[in-house]
């Protein structure tokens, strides 16, 4: 991507408070590359498998999995996670086996996002590829296509198929209970599903959150710089972006190019993931290919 000024934030007044989505401020950004799709199962596997890396999601022996797609045995469940209940902590749940270690043990698709991945996973991963995670404002910038102000990464046409066309994996149904899986799918979609923007980038909101380079602070817009702002280092949440397969109305309405959400830099789940951005910036590069998945 060009170098290149924008609007960041809510523009349609559709976020939380406490999320900080507001105020809209103009943002000036050096021009950057960013991978067309989030990290997929067949590239963390690369990379695990090249380095001997042990996510934190082994480390710790248990990741959250949304309890319609856990697939494990019951001493494998260790139980609800407290005030999410529809999220189920289990033992070896992690990005080869995201729905847990069924007796079947059913593998991760390799073209879907990698998930139970957690910020330090991700960070892991960058130094193995020579690359780095977007801040939040690159990444904003990179969802909204070109669009600045819109809701989504095509604009404000609805999400939800109400036309007949489905943009993005979004939750489709009563909240947490049914999922009609109308877009065609109840946990993630492969990667490079739906259109994409008009940078070329697939799925930057619903499927899976992605994290960012910044630390979260519900105030950072209000005292924003101008040009590459960047969250503070020391603070305790790291900042996720895009929603995932998640998020509806009723629950989560941060599947947009402004939301914004957090999570402590250990933390996994069956619905976080990230894409990298390159090191040097180089406005003759184009956007980074889509890798084979083997790559």
């Amino acid at each position: 991507m060009p170098a290149l000024s924008f609007t960041m934030g809510d523009a349609q007044g559709d976020g939380l408070a406490a999320d900080g989505e507001r105020p809209l401020h103009e943002v000036t950004l050096d021009a950057f590359e960013i991978d067309a799709t989030a990290v997929t199962t067949a590239q963390f596997a690369r990379f695990a498998a090249e380095t001997g890396y042990v996510s934190d999601a082994e480390r710790f022996g248990v990741s959250a999995v949304f309890h319609l797609l856990v697939d494990a045995p019951s001493e494998a469940i260790v139980g609800p996670v407290p005030g999410v209940p529809w999220w189920i902590s289990v033992r070896g749940a992690d990005f080869r086996t995201p729905a847990g270690p069924a007796s079947h043990a059913a593998q991760a698709d390799p073209s879907h996002p990698a998930v139970h991945i957690s910020w330090h996973d991700a960070q892991a991963y960058c130094a193995w590829a020579g690359r780095r995670l977007p801040t939040e404002a690159e990444w904003e910038a990179a969802s909204r296509g070109g669009i600045d102000g819109a809701r989504f990464p095509w604009g404000d046409a609805p999400i939800d198929g109400s036309d007949g066309v489905w943009r993005a994996n979004v939750w489709q149904g009563t909240f947490p209970a049914h999922n009609s899986a109308a877009d065609g799918w109840i946990g993630t979609a492969p990667a490079a599903h739906y259109a994409p923007n008009g940078y070329g980038l697939f799925q930057t909101v619903g499927n899976v959150w992605e994290w960012c380079a910044d630390g979260f602070a519900a105030d950072a817009y209000e005292r924003h710089v101008a040009h590459d702002p960047r969250g503070p280092a020391t603070a305790r949440e790291r900042v996720l972006r895009g929603g995932s397969y998640l998020c509806h109305p009723s629950y989560c309405n941060r599947f947009r190019n402004a939301g914004r959400s957090r999570n402590t830099p250990d933390s996994t789940m069956g619905n976080a993931g990230f894409r990298t951005v390159s090191l040097r910036e180089d406005p003759r590069r184009p956007l980074l290919p889509l890798r084979a998945l083997g790559d």
